[in-house]
């Protein structure tokens, strides 16, 4: 995901004393710090990877519901190595 993203003030301050400090190599870096720093405080995603793969999965079958195309069975998957 790209985002565009302008801070003045607070924000600004913030992220340009952590890349003094040596905390981020950037300003972006910074946000991604505090975004997984969200997740720590507020337990926003408790098993980011099945979030991933559930979401992954999701997008799949949307994307084959709209062409009206189906997984494989397992037999068929492996019915040209049989």
């Amino acid at each position: 995901m790209r985002t565009t993203l302008e801070f003045e003030g607070t924000p600004e301050l913030i992220l340009k004393k952590a890349v003094e400090l040596g905390l981020a190599k950037s300003k972006t870096d910074a946000l991604r710090m505090g975004v997984f720093a969200l997740n720590r405080e507020f337990h926003l995603v408790k098993d980011i990877e099945k979030e991933l793969v559930s979401r992954k999965i999701l997008k799949e079958k949307k994307a084959m519901d709209e062409k009206e195309e189906s997984y494989l069975s397992e037999e068929e998957a492996l019915s040209k190595y049989g």
